[in-house]
């Protein structure tokens, strides 16, 4: 392989020195990934920083639920968000501890953290010196955002590192169909199709990724006819039948537990239909609406926000744009691998913000306020690779500019991290502005909880709010909630009889079965909170305690 295809081999060893092979250099990326997201756990720990995200706690409660309900079981993983983030948290959240600290969540992430880490560094390594690769990894891993929502229980750290590892694997496939090597062909098709199967079962943007790559591998094979030696086509044609079966099982799962193979989609969670029930009528719901352009500068401009400084980020685009430019131009097809994996989150965003029902909003645009800004980390990786070729296609004009460059490149990275961090990461701004009348209120409610009689039952719609029932760590299997299909109904149209108490949050299910049905139903607390629905615990008189 020529150093101008990859650039692995740009500086020869030492006499006397071993040279320091692919593998240590990215146990060392490994090593610094850790000490990274370590120091980051401390410090959100001690702050009280990993339980700010609703969605978090959310996700936490339908991991903690797989096993403490009424009806316990992988029905319990529910329609709207895709299963493998809570199966990893399966292990962790069975301790009550974890579960009300969020340590459950932030384990599984911190993982992914590392993983991405050093997948984007031996991604980078394909076709730089390790001084290159260096920046890139930092790039990554010092973003501020990243380490703060790699504490957390969200999604967004485990997609990172499968949407990289996919390009690592691709990357890999295509040198080795381009070689004719079967055997490494074959393996990191395997690994690929492994990967892109973890991906569709993280995030639906998982399956758009999976789409790309799979067409990528499939026209390499076909164009070097990769394909006609019989083990490949075998190989080939179980993994593409593997990677058709993930999403093939999701819809019948929805089909089996909730009627309708679309109900992730168009069922009463989803963000469709969240949407209508938030929007008043005739009115547009959102910046972006049915407006594909808008929705484009809103999620770019959201990517911008999280990965430069104010007014950084524009030069930021415009050097990872020049530099996926001239990655196509000179390493080709391994680089097409990585460029259409990594720009991929604009038009499946820009699809899904004008027409999937998914708002972004934005502190310094309308309606000047935050929601779902961590979409726009997954640009992450493409804002880390690709102005590391726009340095390398400098180099390839001045050879003897490449220490000065890496060093101001390493400068430019470690400041513009520190200025992310001292004016507050974005999706940390985006989590404390969202929790400020969340958190007091769940409070609130949990210590009106906390005086109820122990081995109680609770009737309560957890789609909000599960976070009063976290801080006290009250078992779910001693609650009736949406979750429990088979009861739920039954229990909507007599709540005196379903549970000891019942919690009813203004303009919840609950509150409108308590309104319909109000009979052998005694009051005991009202709490409101500014900016929250107020919630009013009722005793029934119609269950005595056991």
């Amino acid at each position: 392989m020529s150093n101008r295809r990859r650039g692995t081999n740009s500086a020869p060893a030492l006499e006397g020195r071993p040279q320091i092979t692919l593998r240590e250099e990215t146990k060392f990326a490994t090593a610094a990934a850790v000490l990274l997201i370590t120091g980051s756990l401390i410090y959100c720990a001690r702050r009280n920083l990993l339980l700010l995200y609703g969605d978090a706690v959310a996700h936490l409660h339908i991991a903690r639920r797989v096993f403490d309900s009424l009806n316990p079981g992988f029905r319990q993983l529910g329609s709207v968000w895709l299963p493998l983030p809570h199966l990893l948290m399966l292990p962790f959240v069975q301790r009550a501890d974890w579960w009300q600290s969020g340590l459950a969540g932030a384990i599984p992430s911190m993982a992914s953290y590392v993983l991405a880490c050093a997948g984007i560094y031996h991604l980078a390594r394909q076709w730089m010196r390790p001084l290159f690769a260096a920046v890139v990894f930092l790039a990554l891993a010092l973003n501020p955002g990243l380490l703060y929502m790699s504490v957390t229980a969200m999604t967004e750290p485990l997609f990172l590192a499968l949407m990289i590892w996919s390009a690592v694997h691709l990357t890999a496939f295509e040198e080795a169909v381009r070689k004719a090597d079967s055997v490494a062909g074959r393996v990191a098709l395997l690994k690929l199709t492994l990967v892109l199967v973890a991906a569709v079962f993280t995030r639906y943007d998982g399956w758009i990724l999976g789409s790309l790559a799979w067409m990528m591998a499939a026209y390499w094979t076909v164009r070097a006819g990769w394909w006609r030696e019989r083990a490949n086509a075998r190989v080939f044609l179980a993994c593409t039948l593997l990677l058709l079966a993930a999403p093939a099982t999701w819809l019948a799962y929805n089909w089996r537990i909730y009627g309708d193979p679309l109900d992730f989609l168009r069922g009463p969670y989803s963000a469709a239909a969240i949407a209508r029930r938030t929007t008043k009528p005739g009115a547009s719901p959102y910046p972006g609406w049915h407006s594909p352009w808008v929705a484009l500068l809103y999620y770019v401009k959201s990517a911008k926000m999280g990965a430069a400084p104010q007014y950084c980020g524009r030069w930021l685009l415009l050097m990872a744009a020049a530099g996926t430019a001239f990655a196509l131009r000179v390493f080709r097809g391994s680089a097409a691998a990585a460029a259409v994996l990594f720009w991929m989150p604009i038009p499946f965003y820009a699809y899904a913000v004008a027409y999937g029902s998914v708002p972004i909003f934005l502190p310094v645009w309308p309606p000047h306020s935050f929601y779902n800004t961590r979409y726009g980390m997954e640009l992450l990786p493409a804002f880390a690779l690709f102005p590391a070729f726009a340095m390398l296609a400098a180099t390839k004009m001045r050879p003897q500019w490449v220490r000065w460059i890496s060093a101001f490149a390493v400068v430019l990275v470690i400041a513009s991290s520190a200025m992310l961090m001292r004016g507050t990461p974005l999706v940390l701004r985006e989590a404390k502005a969202n929790s400020m009348t969340r958190l007091p209120f769940e409070q609130a409610l949990a210590s009106r909880l906390m005086l109820l009689p122990p081995h109680s039952t609770l009737m309560m719609y957890t789609s909000a709010h599960i976070g009063a029932l976290q801080q006290i760590a009250f078992p779910l299997r001693q609650t009736i909630n949406e979750g429990d299909y088979k009861l739920w109904s039954g229990a909507l149209a007599n709540p005196a009889a379903s549970a000891n108490f019942i919690v009813a949050l203004d303009g919840d299910p609950v509150s409108e079965a308590v309104r319909k049905h109000p009979e052998n139903l005694q009051l005991l607390f009202l709490i409101c909170s500014t900016g929250q629905p107020c919630a009013r615990i009722y005793r029934s008189t119609e269950r005595p305690l056991r």
